[in-house]
């Protein structure tokens, strides 16, 4: 590491070292640091225009009646205060699909969401996507939450939010020492 940093930059020392003199009646005279002068590389940053696919999304907002999970955890003291949070999944699809919380669990200093992506009908038009989402409210303490869904991560960028895993023993040792806190099954 030490050679590459060297090597990406010229350095020409421009005065020599010279250590002080020490006389034993504890008279010195005056030393003298090294000097460089340091070329580093030139940076520059440019910005250019590339033709990229950008989703173009018309969305109609509703307001529905829906069935919502809540949790009421009762905590150890020694985890805090805790508010209501919404723990929340969303996957953009280019067909039928739906998304589900299967479990959530708690660790030590985390809480682990654990979701299921499934398709279950046609294929949409030609750059035609859907959004699929589900929650569950639970009352917790400020911690460290990691989202994991069950299945194949559609392409797009809004599904890089969160992992996608084969099945649930992808994570089985994360969630070893866990206890469920919410289960749909």
């Amino acid at each position: 590491m030490l050679l590459f940093s060297l090597s990406s930059c010229d350095v020409d020392q421009t005065e020599s070292t010279e250590l002080p003199e020490v006389d034993v009646d504890v008279d010195t005279e005056a030393g003298n640091l090294p000097e460089f002068d340091v070329d580093w590389a030139d940076v520059d940053v440019t910005t250019t225009t590339r033709m990229v696919e950008v989703p173009k999304i018309r969305v109609e907002m509703v307001e529905e009646p829906v069935e919502v999970p809540v949790v009421n955890v009762d905590w150890p003291s020694d985890y805090g205060d805790s508010e209501e949070t919404t723990l929340m999944v969303e996957a953009d699809v280019d067909q039928e699909s739906n998304l589900e919380i299967e479990d959530v669990y708690a660790t030590a200093n985390r809480i682990v969401v654990l979701a299921r992506l499934t398709t279950e009908g046609r294929e949409l038009s030609d750059g035609e996507m859907m959004r699929v989402t589900d929650q569950v409210v639970v009352n917790a303490p400020d911690m460290d939450v990691r989202y994991y869904i069950i299945g194949d991560r559609p392409e797009g960028m809004t599904n890089s939010r969160y992992r996608y895993i084969a099945d649930r023993s992808d994570i089985a040792d994360m969630m070893e020492n866990g206890r469920s806190i919410y289960s749909r099954n």
